[in-house]
């Protein structure tokens, strides 16, 4: 745990990319594989589920430092992070626990799960004591599933691959799927060869936003034109007679897309197809919400299947017979692509960029989020990568509304203001359209910061109102109506495009302006 504790400080401590694949490497050299499999795994931003909640928590600690609950709760209001909070007001320890982290969390933590409240108090009460600042602060935030630190999937596959001697890329494809933090199977995944996971995906290979006119890329004909689907990316792994469908976020959705499944037992075993599952009915794709129907149920019944009618589209081809076709250009994998039983994302054609151009605007009304423009010599890269895949997707809409509450963030911005809640004018009052926490700079936060603390009318919990005179632009990327919200509407991916300082709270727009880009 002493171990964890000092990569952790090292992390925190620097924003410099190579200070941070510095110090992983120095913890995977040194730490046991039992150890070193549980770092890797939370490192990785594996799901970790919250074990005890937070109000309980904030109870105990109020009980434990004797001192009234509304004290604790002021302090947590100061700190902006409950591991924190309690990890500055716990009693001291009274004792060292040098306790490796694989102990800390396959028979102290794990086993919580199960435990009565009483029975997790007291657990609670012993690690408190037994662990100094830093350890406990990791500890709480495993407790309560907040643990984050900021180092990407990157750099930790960078760092392993300097331990192991292999290519980031090949610890990339290693960990994806269902990778499970134990000895042996990090040590698999350090040795020169393995074997690989029968229903392991590959690593996605992501685009980035195109940034200039797309005349700069050069002649069309070097460029296969895409359009950017709105649903789901997915690959479906067909090996030994079993069908996987994996999500970009690793996650297992095979027994949520049975038609998904059923569809690609057509394909040869050893094929794995990326593409994307749409919501999609008469031969074309449907709304984002329909298919959001299917995402957040694990049982699908019949009534689901009829209502909400998926499909994949395939566009890429990463192994055909069993083998790793990434390194291949992707005019080679699209051509072995076509002689497959498969749905597949048609190409489109344009004699030139101005064609492109125009076609774009005809994006929503084809229910697509614009182009994907990739080069038809590209192997299928890992992560995001400059040149090679980029997407032109439409402008997103926008909307004028004015700042009504704010929440301080997490981690390095949790003493500041920074998730915001935005309100737009229904006969005369403002009425919550949209949160968002990402769009201004540094010192637009820090001053944002100091209005919500000088303009706080009430108090709900962490949550501040303020008086209703900042007006900012909304920018976001769809909008559908819904009766979980009482607006009506739920506006899809919503940032802050920039502040209209330019503007006062009565030039806001109003929920009639905005039902109507419906």
């Amino acid at each position: 745990m002493k171990r964890f504790a000092e990569l952790y400080a090292a992390l925190d401590a620097t924003t410099r990319t190579n200070a941070k694949v510095d110090a992983l490497e120095r913890y995977f050299r040194s730490a046991p594989p039992a150890d070193a499999a549980w770092t890797l795994y939370y490192l990785a931003g594996n799901k970790v589920s919250r074990l005890v909640a937070g109000p309980r928590l904030r109870e105990w600690l109020a009980e434990d430092a004797e001192l009234p609950l509304w004290m604790v709760e002021e302090c947590y209001d100061v700190v902006g992070d409950l591991a924190e909070t309690c990890a500055l007001l716990a009693p001291p320890p009274v004792r060292d626990d040098d306790m490796p982290l694989h102990v800390l969390v396959e028979q102290k933590l794990i086993p919580m799960r199960t435990m009565e409240e009483e029975d997790r108090r007291a657990r609670v009460r012993e690690l408190w004591s037994g662990l100094d600042a830093t350890q406990r602060l990791l500890c709480n935030k495993l407790l309560t599933g907040g643990f984050r630190v900021g180092v990407s999937r990157a750099l930790v596959t960078r760092a392993l691959g300097r331990v192991a001697g292999l290519d980031p890329a090949v610890i990339a494809h290693r960990l994806m799927g269902s990778w499970k933090p134990t000895p042996a199977n990090y040590e698999r995944l350090l040795a020169e060869t393995t074997d690989a996971d029968v229903g392991r995906p590959y690593p996605f290979h992501l685009a980035y936003a195109l940034e200039d006119e797309p005349a700069t890329l050069g002649d069309t004909d070097a460029w296969q034109l895409e359009w950017k689907w709105d649903g789901i990316r997915a690959q479906v792994v067909r090996r030994r007679g079993e069908t996987l469908v994996w999500s970009r976020g690793e996650e297992l959705l095979t027994d949520r897309f049975p038609e998904v499944c059923a569809a690609a037992e057509a394909l040869p075993d050893g094929t794995v197809v990326d593409g994307e599952i749409l919501a999609w009915r008469d031969e074309a794709p449907l709304p984002f919400g329909i298919l959001q129907t299917r995402i957040t149920r694990k049982k699908v019944t019949e009534r689901l299947l009829r209502e909400a009618p998926v499909t994949f589209l395939a566009y890429d081809l990463l192994e055909h017979g069993g083998e790793d076709l990434r390194a291949q250009p992707l005019h080679e994998r699209r051509r072995l692509l076509e002689t497959l039983p498969v749905r597949r994302s048609p190409p489109v054609e344009a004699a030139d960029w101005d064609e492109v151009t125009r076609l774009r605007t005809e994006a929503r009304a084809r229910g697509v989020e614009g182009f994907m423009l990739k080069r038809r010599d590209a192997p299928y890269g890992v992560g995001r990568r400059r040149g090679d895949w980029w997407k032109w997707k439409v402008d997103p809409f926008t909307v004028d509304a004015v700042l009504t509450y704010a929440q301080r963030g997490h981690g390095r911005r949790a003493n500041l203001y920074t998730d915001y809640t935005f309100g737009i004018w229904d006969d005369g009052a403002l009425v919550t359209v949209a949160k968002a926490y990402s769009g201004l700079t540094d010192a637009e936060i820090r001053e944002v910061d100091r209005f919500v603390r000088r303009h706080t009318t009430d108090r709900f919990g962490p949550v501040r109102q303020v008086t209703p005179e900042l007006v900012f632009e909304l920018a976001f990327d769809g909008i559908q109506e819904s009766t979980r919200r009482k607006v009506g509407l739920a506006l899809r991916f919503p940032r802050i495009a920039r502040w209209r300082r330019d503007k006062k709270p009565p030039d806001a727009d109003s929920l009639d302006t905005v039902r109507s880009l419906l």
